[in-house]
């Protein structure tokens, strides 16, 4: 028996005792094709159809203070090339190379407090940085929760769930369409990425070897090169954490949530309202700020943020609207977020004499 013939019957041994066979690595000529895949599947991002075992090569993380998504739980990875790594930058989006793909599935357990049992995937979204720049698409779940198939023109899908506090809630979710993610992604004519963040990465993630910090694991593993210490790099607070002060609490969630559009690059340049974390002008933040327009969505009030009296400021009024034309973000919600209603409302009102 030759060694090639001996070979092969080993390999045919391994299978049929059960083996298990090697999975595809992620494709990457398929990431970076031009026309975007029918089915996330066809990346080979997850082991499996389900979309929750990551493949070798993507990472997950998770961001001190996030976008506000109608309750969704998000699970976030990123994806960088063999041997690529992304630069540290102290402000805005760390620099990605080509081929990188951020990855985020949206889903709803039945009961939130019991997060992880009986969850439905409801869309997963990819943001791959293609040569010709960043690329969106979104891939909605079936039913089954066993196959994402790409919606470019987005769809709305009804979602039930019994929320924290045992409460029922019910409402039809908005999945995006390419031109909605492009108008919350667009940093002047580019189109960009907005959590990764070296502000809102440098926090502990529980990796399923233990709790670290995002940039100092990112460096250890050599997906990030240029960072410096954790405790030498900017920090969001978590708009949650009882222990940070209200205020940066708020300037955080007003930065995760309004920022990409409220910034002089952004879609909403021209309302002079500025609400990126590192801005200091307390008029461009809104304080003492009168709005460029008055009308429905201002609903006649004289400030964007009135010190001190929260229940005359523009912007706590469009944070709690439902209403189309007046409720912000514009995009990306149905429901009012009463926690961060509830934040910006104890923030405003400490900005009193």
């Amino acid at each position: 028996m030759n060694l090639r013939f001996s070979a092969l019957i080993s390999v045919l041994s391994l299978g049929l005792l059960g083996a298990a066979p090697i999975p595809p690595p992620v494709d990457l000529d398929r990431l970076l094709d031009p026309t975007p895949a029918p089915t996330l599947e066809a990346y080979h991002l997850f082991l499996d159809p389900g979309g929750r075992e990551p493949n070798a090569g993507l990472t997950p993380y998770g961001l001190n203070t996030p976008l506000f998504s109608d309750y969704a739980l998000k699970r976030r990875f990123v994806f960088l090339p063999k041997g690529q790594q992304a630069a540290y930058k102290s402000t805005g989006v760390l620099d990605f190379p080509v081929g990188t793909v951020l990855v985020k599935t949206f889903a709803y357990p039945a009961d939130f407090r019991h997060p992880t049992d009986k969850v439905r995937l409801i869309e997963t979204r990819l943001l791959i940085h293609k040569a010709s720049g960043w690329v969106p698409s979104t891939y909605v779940w079936n039913d089954a929760g066993t196959l994402a198939v790409l919606k470019r023109a987005g769809v709305r899908t009804d979602v039930a769930f019994i929320d924290a506090r045992g409460a029922k809630a019910q409402f039809s979710y908005p999945v995006p369409n390419v031109n909605q993610c492009k108008s919350c992604h667009s940093l002047g004519d580019t189109l960009v990425p907005i959590g990764p963040k070296a502000r809102n990465l440098n926090g502990d993630f529980a990796y399923s070897e233990g709790l670290e910090n995002q940039l100092a694991h990112w460096t250890r593993t050599g997906i990030l090169k240029g960072a410096p210490a954790p405790s030498a790099a900017p920090s969001n607070p978590r708009w949650d954490d009882p222990a940070a002060p209200v205020s940066a609490r708020a300037l955080a969630y007003l930065d995760a949530n309004c920022a990409h559009c409220h910034n002089p690059m952004g879609a909403a340049s021209n309302s002079g309202l500025y609400l990126d974390y590192e801005r200091s002008a307390p008029v461009q933040r809104g304080i003492g700020k009168r709005p460029v327009a008055a009308g429905k969505a201002s609903a006649d009030l004289n400030f964007d943020i009135a010190p001190g009296e929260p229940d005359q400021s523009i912007l706590l009024h469009r944070m709690q609207s439902r209403e189309p034309g007046v409720m912000m973000p514009e995009l990306g919600r149905t429901l009012a977020h009463e926690e961060g209603i509830a934040l910006v409302r104890a923030y405003i009102a400490g900005l009193g004499p």
